[in-house]
């Protein structure tokens, strides 16, 4: 596990590894919470992310006490991003399809730009707003009345939360900008699982009770999968692959993400491809896009980081 950075080819193929990871992340959230309770289910997979995290970080010799000036960027991306985030996706995934999830959770680089314009001062460029324009009219497809029941109050509810976790997402990255960084982010990273850990722990007894889990082989390895390769590993990979590929290749290559998450939803748990779901997709990701890429003379704004 070197610092160095690695050969164009070497980290690609990692970030490809991180994508799929992240991808398959939502297929499994999906199985996971239809037998252990969404708040256990995020408490458990942090609990298994901040041990792996220890290790990762031992080994690399980045294991750190925080510095009083990063103490409030720790509670930003756990409260915000680890418990918020998480929590609201793993309720809202019982209701709706992982594709239409994963779409309605990528919709956060549309709330943070006009969120950045508004507490950052960053300019909201022509391209920036356009890209929230097509946005959100890919949103308008989805909700379209014609392929959405809005009497459907479970459907209602699933989809109200995911869009809660975006807005919450959005919210941990306008901070993470703002914040003036003393540590590493990855250094950091361990402080924030275990700190969601022991919140999403404490939520949970005070809310549901003791976890009732039937233990079995398959729901270990997910388990395991989620925590180690999905959090754990995945926040070195992508602390390694940034110091390696320009920012516009992770910004763009991370939109493979949902492509990844949809895929899998289908040939794994069966569900539908609709029409309404691919228009929706293209137009969200159009829109992200629109907002990302390159202009002169400005920064490039990495989605889901």
């Amino acid at each position: 596990m070197s610092d160095d950075v690695l050969s164009r080819r070497t980290a690609l193929f990692l970030f490809s590894i991180v994508v799929f990871t992240w991808g398959i992340n939502w297929v499994l959230t999906k199985v996971i919470v239809n037998s252990v309770n969404p708040i256990w289910t995020t408490a458990i997979r942090s609990v298994i992310a901040s041990i792996a995290l220890f290790f990762v970080l031992v080994l690399r010799r980045q294991l750190i006490v925080p510095k009083l000036g990063d103490i409030p960027v720790i509670l930003a991306i756990a409260v915000l991003h680890m418990v918020g985030f998480s929590t609201l996706v793993a309720y809202g995934v019982r209701y709706v399809p992982v594709g239409q999830s994963i779409v309605l959770a990528y919709t956060t680089p549309l709330w943070v730009a006009p969120a950045a314009w508004l507490f950052l001062k960053e300019p909201l460029s022509g391209p920036r707003l356009g890209g929230i324009i097509v946005g959100l009219v890919g949103i308008a497809v989805l909700f379209n009345p014609i392929s959405f029941d809005r009497h459907d109050e479970h459907a209602l509810l699933g989809n109200g939360l995911i869009m809660l976790a975006a807005l919450c997402w959005a919210g941990s990255i306008i901070y993470v900008r703002a914040h003036r960084w003393i540590s590493t982010p990855f250094q950091l990273v361990f402080w924030e699982t275990t700190l969601a850990a022991v919140i999403l722990t404490v939520l949970g007894y005070s809310t549901v009770g003791a976890p009732e889990i039937t233990w079995t082989p398959a729901l270990v390895t997910e388990f395991l999968f989620a925590g180690v390769c999905g959090t754990a590993l995945a926040y070195w990979a992508m602390a390694t692959v940034n110091r390696s590929l320009p920012a516009t290749t992770t910004a763009l290559g991370m939109l493979a993400t949902p492509i990844v998450g949809i895929a899998g939803s289908t040939l794994w748990l069966g569900e539908s491809l609709s029409g309404t779901l691919l228009t929706a997709m293209t137009l969200v990701m159009a829109g992200i896009v629109m907002g990302t890429v390159r202009y002169p003379g400005r920064r490039v704004a990495r989605p889901g980081t």
